[in-house]
């Protein structure tokens, strides 16, 4: 067991920031507000949380959070903001995500010392980073099951989000196989309704994907979102493998951290990690949790796949942070063994959303999902599709869409009826 690891903050106090790193410190560690009985001095330098820096920024002009504990105190301005940063004790928590989560995400979010208080990295030690659960899949795994063994996998979501019968359900997924998808994956809202149980869906759908396999030699990788409680979801990824699947989908948020261990430790299937909920987590620059730390956490349950959203899109990340969380996926955090995970571009994207993300994050050891892009494509899905690999195959070649588009009718068309490419 290694001795330490260490995570970064953003704060936001009236006070000064040292002293409120500390309390950070004490209150995440052995300690409280004021010394208490049995809080040695031995104790205190082998359980005590150790704070390594602080770097005080600018500050702000008026607090980001209400405080009411600031409030009966009396404190006003100025609202000091600095980075802090916080060595914890590896003892103190064992192989326990739920309890490293808490030590690094827990009550400092209500410490009546901050008006703003945001966890911005979680550093691990390699060596106890193994100790957790590891990708059964991750990247290579995924390219080994779709057969895709370079570039990015193309992708598509299933729409109408809800609605639609097992069996529509299956004929759908006929379809977006046949236009040549390299996965398929249920929305996030639609996991067992009553009109399309899974007990249902999965074999429908698998039936058409064994039978796409039989003709083509292609296994389309099908994420079947079986969020529910622990149990459930281990039945329904039973099913999913007794059926020839190879993957399921889960709502990470609220599932949490226990079930989704449980559930890697019961199955082989890549789990396909969706992160709706995210929003309210980090929308705030002053409130919550980065992406860096989120998937960290994550990536320590046992997940193959993350949710970045994407460039260009609909969503209100901005395209620089999109960019830094599919590099942190594919960032190792173990030593000696492969633990990157597949980032999962979607929302919005298209053909034309293809050149920035290239440019942006330099690789295609990625999912590229698209729902209208493919769906809406005037020419049906498969040129939709081919409209896809048709930009990716222009990009590696270093040649703008514009020029492709000459020798490709896909693309035209994609580029026609959606408009420019994203710059």
């Amino acid at each position: 067991m290694p001795e330490h690891f260490t995570a970064r903050y953003l704060i936001e106090t009236p006070l000064d920031p040292r002293k409120v790193a500390e309390v950070m410190a004490g209150e995440q560690s052995c300690g409280t507000f004021t010394r208490v009985s049995g809080e040695t001095d031995a104790l205190r330098e082998r359980a005590r949380a150790e704070v390594l820096s602080v770097e005080e920024l600018a500050p702000a002009a008026t607090p980001s959070l209400s405080n009411a504990w600031l409030t009966r105190q009396n404190i006003g301005g100025p609202w000091r903001r600095a980075r802090v940063t916080i060595r914890f004790p590896a003892a103190n928590v064992g192989v326990n995500l739920p309890t490293l989560a808490a030590v690094v995400a827990g009550n400092l979010f209500d410490l009546g010392e901050v008006t703003g208080l945001r966890l911005e990295e979680v550093l691990l030690p390699p060596a106890w980073r193994e100790a957790f659960q590891l990708p059964r899949q991750g990247l290579a795994g995924t390219r080994r099951l779709t057969g895709v063994e370079s570039g990015p996998l193309v992708g598509s979501i299933i729409k109408p989000n809800v609605g639609l019968s097992a069996a529509d359900t299956a004929a759908l997924v006929r379809t977006l196989c046949e236009a040549g998808l390299d996965f398929i994956k249920d929305d996030e809202i639609s996991a067992d309704p009553l009109h399309a149980p899974l007990a249902e869906r999965i074999p429908a759908v698998m039936a058409e994907v064994r039978r796409h396999q039989d003709r083509t030699g292609k296994h389309v990788m099908v994420a079947f979102n079986i969020t529910d409680e622990t149990d459930a979801m281990r039945r329904h990824a039973d099913l999913v493998a007794r059926e020839g699947g190879s993957c399921v989908m889960v709502s990470l948020n609220w599932c949490g951290f226990s079930a989704v261990e449980t559930l890697r430790r019961h199955t082989d299937l890549a789990l396909h990690g969706h992160r709706n909920g995210y929003g309210a987590l980090s929308r705030h620059e002053l409130l919550g949790i980065s992406f860096q730390a989120y998937q960290a956490l994550w990536r320590l349950a046992g997940v193959d796949h993350m949710h970045v959203h994407g460039l260009a899109g609909k969503f209100a990340q901005t395209d620089d942070e999109v960019v830094q969380s599919a590099r942190d996926c594919v960032t190792p955090m173990a030593a000696t063994v492969d633990d990157r995970v597949m980032p999962a571009f979607s929302s919005g994207q298209w053909a034309g959303t293809v050149p920035v993300t290239w440019r942006a994050t330099g690789h295609a050891d990625l999912l590229f999902m698209s729902g209208g892009g493919i769906m809406a494509h005037p020419d049906g899905p498969a040129a939709g599709v081919a409209s896809i690999r048709e930009a990716w195959d222009a990009v590696l070649r270093g040649e703008s869409l514009e020029d492709a588009a000459a020798e490709h009718p896909a693309l035209h068309a994609a580029l026609r009826k959606f408009g420019a490419a994203a710059r």
